[in-house]
Protein backbone atom coordinates (compact mmCIF):
# COMPACT_ATOMS: atom_id res chain seq x y z
CA UNK A 1 0.00 0.00 0.00
CA UNK A 2 1.36 3.70 -0.78
CA UNK A 3 2.10 6.52 1.43
CA UNK A 4 -0.87 8.16 -0.02
CA UNK A 5 -3.37 5.56 0.56
CA UNK A 6 -2.03 4.75 4.28
CA UNK A 7 -2.96 8.55 4.42
CA UNK A 8 -6.38 8.41 3.49
CA UNK A 9 -7.23 4.90 5.35
CA UNK A 10 -5.85 7.02 8.63
CA UNK A 11 -8.21 9.88 7.45
CA UNK A 12 -11.00 8.26 7.22
CA UNK A 13 -10.39 5.99 10.28
CA UNK A 14 -9.96 9.31 11.97
CA UNK A 15 -13.11 10.00 10.82
CA UNK A 16 -14.77 6.98 12.32
CA UNK A 17 -13.49 8.18 15.87
CA UNK A 18 -14.82 12.01 15.72
CA UNK A 19 -18.13 10.18 14.16
CA UNK A 20 -18.24 8.34 17.70
CA UNK A 21 -18.91 11.30 19.59
CA UNK A 22 -20.85 13.27 16.66
CA UNK A 23 -24.66 12.00 16.12
CA UNK A 24 -25.20 11.31 12.79
CA UNK A 25 -21.56 9.62 11.62
CA UNK A 26 -21.45 5.52 12.09
CA UNK A 27 -18.11 5.80 13.53
CA UNK A 28 -17.94 1.82 14.46
CA UNK A 29 -18.62 1.05 10.72
CA UNK A 30 -15.99 3.40 9.26
CA UNK A 31 -13.29 3.08 11.48
CA UNK A 32 -14.07 -1.02 10.20
CA UNK A 33 -14.00 0.13 6.33
CA UNK A 34 -11.10 1.71 7.01
CA UNK A 35 -9.23 -1.51 8.11
CA UNK A 36 -10.68 -3.77 5.66
CA UNK A 37 -9.70 -1.49 2.80
CA UNK A 38 -5.91 -1.73 4.15
CA UNK A 39 -6.51 -5.03 5.00
CA UNK A 40 -7.94 -6.02 1.34
CA UNK A 41 -5.03 -3.84 -0.25
CA UNK A 42 -1.72 -5.31 2.18
CA UNK A 43 -2.94 -9.26 1.91
CA UNK A 44 -1.01 -10.36 4.48
CA UNK A 45 -1.16 -12.53 7.54
CA UNK A 46 -0.44 -9.50 9.83
CA UNK A 47 -3.19 -7.30 7.94
CA UNK A 48 -5.80 -10.13 8.02
CA UNK A 49 -5.31 -10.66 12.07
CA UNK A 50 -5.68 -6.95 12.45
CA UNK A 51 -9.20 -7.10 10.37
CA UNK A 52 -9.73 -10.16 12.58
CA UNK A 53 -9.18 -8.49 15.81
CA UNK A 54 -11.09 -5.45 14.67
CA UNK A 55 -13.64 -7.31 13.70
CA UNK A 56 -14.43 -9.36 16.82
CA UNK A 57 -13.66 -5.71 18.91
CA UNK A 58 -16.48 -3.89 17.33
CA UNK A 59 -19.04 -6.66 16.80
CA UNK A 60 -17.96 -7.29 21.21
CA UNK A 61 -18.74 -3.15 21.76
CA UNK A 62 -22.16 -3.06 19.90
CA UNK A 63 -22.95 -6.06 22.78
CA UNK A 64 -21.69 -4.34 25.09
CA UNK A 65 -22.89 -0.83 24.31
CA UNK A 66 -26.29 -1.46 24.26
CA UNK A 67 -26.42 -3.94 27.47
CA UNK A 68 -24.42 -1.68 29.90
CA UNK A 69 -26.80 1.48 29.47
CA UNK A 70 -29.88 -0.64 29.48
CA UNK A 71 -29.44 -2.00 32.87
CA UNK A 72 -28.72 1.13 34.58
CA UNK A 73 -31.88 2.92 32.92
CA UNK A 74 -33.87 -0.51 33.71
CA UNK A 75 -32.79 -0.15 36.94
CA UNK A 76 -33.95 3.84 37.49
CA UNK A 77 -37.37 2.74 36.21
CA UNK A 78 -36.99 4.75 33.08
CA UNK A 79 -39.50 3.43 30.10
CA UNK A 80 -39.41 2.91 26.65
CA UNK A 81 -42.09 5.88 26.16
CA UNK A 82 -39.43 8.28 27.61
CA UNK A 83 -36.85 7.26 24.86
CA UNK A 84 -40.02 7.76 22.27
CA UNK A 85 -40.63 11.47 23.54
CA UNK A 86 -37.25 12.25 23.64
CA UNK A 87 -36.72 10.61 19.99
CA UNK A 88 -39.25 12.95 18.81
CA UNK A 89 -38.10 16.00 21.04
CA UNK A 90 -34.49 15.14 19.33
CA UNK A 91 -36.09 15.75 16.10
CA UNK A 92 -38.34 18.65 16.04
CA UNK A 93 -35.01 20.07 18.16
CA UNK A 94 -32.65 19.58 15.12
CA UNK A 95 -35.18 21.45 12.55
CA UNK A 96 -36.22 24.35 15.35
CA UNK A 97 -32.26 25.03 16.90
CA UNK A 98 -30.02 24.66 13.72
CA UNK A 99 -27.04 22.03 14.36
CA UNK A 100 -27.30 21.56 18.53
CA UNK A 101 -31.14 21.17 18.42
CA UNK A 102 -30.94 17.44 18.63
CA UNK A 103 -28.92 16.74 21.50
CA UNK A 104 -30.54 19.81 23.25
CA UNK A 105 -34.50 18.34 22.02
CA UNK A 106 -33.32 14.69 23.26
CA UNK A 107 -32.37 15.82 26.98
CA UNK A 108 -35.33 18.63 26.90
CA UNK A 109 -37.64 15.43 25.93
CA UNK A 110 -35.92 13.33 28.40
CA UNK A 111 -36.65 15.81 31.53
CA UNK A 112 -40.55 16.23 29.71
CA UNK A 113 -40.97 12.85 29.77
CA UNK A 114 -39.89 12.07 33.36
CA UNK A 115 -41.62 15.23 34.86
CA UNK A 116 -44.76 13.89 33.85
CA UNK A 117 -44.14 10.65 34.88
CA UNK A 118 -42.51 11.58 38.51
CA UNK A 119 -44.46 14.61 39.11
CA UNK A 120 -41.37 16.44 40.46
CA UNK A 121 -38.23 18.71 38.90
CA UNK A 122 -35.69 17.31 41.47
CA UNK A 123 -36.76 13.44 40.08
CA UNK A 124 -37.28 14.10 37.14
CA UNK A 125 -33.73 15.62 36.72
CA UNK A 126 -32.06 12.89 38.68
CA UNK A 127 -33.41 10.78 35.97
CA UNK A 128 -32.37 12.91 33.33
CA UNK A 129 -28.52 12.84 34.67
CA UNK A 130 -29.10 8.84 35.23
CA UNK A 131 -30.21 8.64 31.26
CA UNK A 132 -27.63 10.98 30.49
CA UNK A 133 -24.43 8.99 31.84
CA UNK A 134 -25.99 5.56 30.49
CA UNK A 135 -25.59 7.17 26.67
CA UNK A 136 -22.37 8.86 28.01
CA UNK A 137 -21.45 4.83 29.12
CA UNK A 138 -22.63 4.17 26.03
CA UNK A 139 -20.44 6.75 23.88
CA UNK A 140 -17.14 5.95 26.18
CA UNK A 141 -17.10 1.74 25.57
CA UNK A 142 -17.57 2.45 21.82
CA UNK A 143 -15.21 5.37 21.42
CA UNK A 144 -12.59 2.89 23.52
CA UNK A 145 -13.25 -0.11 21.44
CA UNK A 146 -12.82 2.39 18.01
CA UNK A 147 -9.59 3.79 19.73
CA UNK A 148 -8.28 -0.18 20.24
CA UNK A 149 -8.65 -1.02 16.75
CA UNK A 150 -6.91 2.07 15.48
CA UNK A 151 -4.64 1.54 17.77
CA UNK A 152 -3.92 -1.73 16.48
CA UNK A 153 -4.12 -0.83 13.06
CA UNK A 154 -1.36 2.00 13.40
CA UNK A 155 0.58 -0.85 15.71
CA UNK A 156 0.63 -2.69 12.26
CA UNK A 157 1.33 -0.05 10.12
CA UNK A 158 4.06 0.86 11.89
CA UNK A 159 5.45 -2.75 11.97
CA UNK A 160 5.42 -2.93 8.74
Amino acid sequence: MGTWQLILCGLVMLLGLIGVVVPGIPGPPIVWAAVAWWALTETTRLAWGVLAVATAVLLLNQAVKWLLPARRMHGAGITRRTFLLAGVAGIVGFFVIPLVGAPVGFVAGIYGAERQRLGGHGEAWASTRTVMRAIGTSVLVELCACLIVAGAWLGAVIRG
